[in-house]
């Protein structure tokens, strides 16, 4: 069953899988980009344009801003690139400094700040989407709202999402736009599954006993509803399936593999892409083997009995 990308309504042909850029750009100390940097980040997104993607997802703290500086480095190298891929970057985290804890800061000077650095670091003038990478318990709607316009305005930024954020975080934030958000990108894997587990746990003790789930009810449903396109971070689950022995899980995941012809990284994001939210995984691997691993999740098409299979074997207990 082929799913319909929210997102493809605002930006054409964006594809099932997206590339998060977090493992681009060296270390994350405070030295330059260097040669074995740019050519690292030029195999990690050349094998992700050979399997088809065309959305390049970053953030201004990733590797301390140098996972944008690499890839702005690869576009000037390369002019044609930016016709190739769609941008999106996220802003609001702040790293704690001399004076200053680690914080979150949606206020609109931070936002429309971070923008103008993401724009300089990629070397571009426009990225498509902005994401508010985090909830940030001062957050003015109305204030968001308003630096989201300005940038909108100034041909800086084309849409506007979260991430990490709950249905009634998004339902707030909504209400003082005129535009929709289009993403919310969550952590959702089969190695996390609150998302999931909060519909299917409803109603019974299992709920209770998983703690986490509780907290994303009717974020998966309201995007849905809405038409917000759900991007999954973490889709890989940090390698905790690579090994057949390593789990009851981890072997049913190579199982399907084998059954389907196909890589274990391609099942862990076919999973996610058989859900009818029609989610886009967010490979975030730095590896240009591992990227190439992911090529045949779109064509997968797994059965229900295999996708619960998988659910039911990964969260280590029956369903209620």
């Amino acid at each position: 069953m082929t799913r319909t990308l929210p997102l493809n309504t605002h930006l054409i042909d964006v594809g099932p899988l997206v590339y998060g850029c977090m493992a681009l750009g060296g270390d994350w100390g405070g030295g330059p980009v260097t040669e074995a940097d740019i050519a690292q980040a030029h195999e990690a997104v050349e094998a992700a344009l050979d399997i088809g993607v065309k959305l390049f997802d970053h953030a201004d703290i990733y590797r301390r801003g140098k996972a944008e500086a690499v890839f702005g480095e690869l576009l000037r190298r390369d002019p044609g690139l930016r016709t190739r891929v769609r941008l999106q970057s996220k802003c609001g985290i702040r790293f704690a400094d001399d004076t200053n804890v680690g914080r979150y800061d949606l206020s609109a000077d931070h936002i429309e700040r971070s923008v103008d650095g993401i724009l300089q670091r990629l070397a571009v003038e426009h990225i498509d989407i902005l994401l508010l990478h985090r909830p940030d318990a001062l957050m003015e709607p109305a204030e968001v709202a308003r630096a989201f316009g300005r940038l909108k305005a100034a041909g800086k930024v084309g849409h506007l999402g979260v991430s990490n954020m709950h249905v009634g975080q998004m339902r707030w934030l909504q209400a003082a736009l005129s535009e929709p958000l289009v993403v919310n990108q969550l952590e959702l894997s089969l190695a996390k599954l609150d998302a999931i587990d909060a519909g299917t746990t409803f109603n019974d003790p299992q709920a209770s006993a998983r703690p986490g789930g509780s907290a994303w009810a009717g974020t998966l449903e309201y995007a849905q509803q809405r038409g917000v396109q759900l991007q999954a971070w973490g889709s890989l689950a940090q390698g905790r399936f690579n090994d057949p022995a390593a789990s009851a899980a981890a072997q049913v995941v190579h199982e399907i593999a084998e059954a389907h012809n196909t890589t274990a990284n391609a099942v862990l994001l076919a999973w996610l892409l058989r859900h009818p939210a029609g989610i886009q995984p967010v490979i975030g691997s730095g590896n240009a083997e591992r990227i190439r691993a992911c090529a045949d999740a779109p064509r997968i098409q797994l059965t229900r009995d295999e996708w619960y299979r998988l659910y039911v074997t990964a969260r280590g207990q029956a369903l209620p």
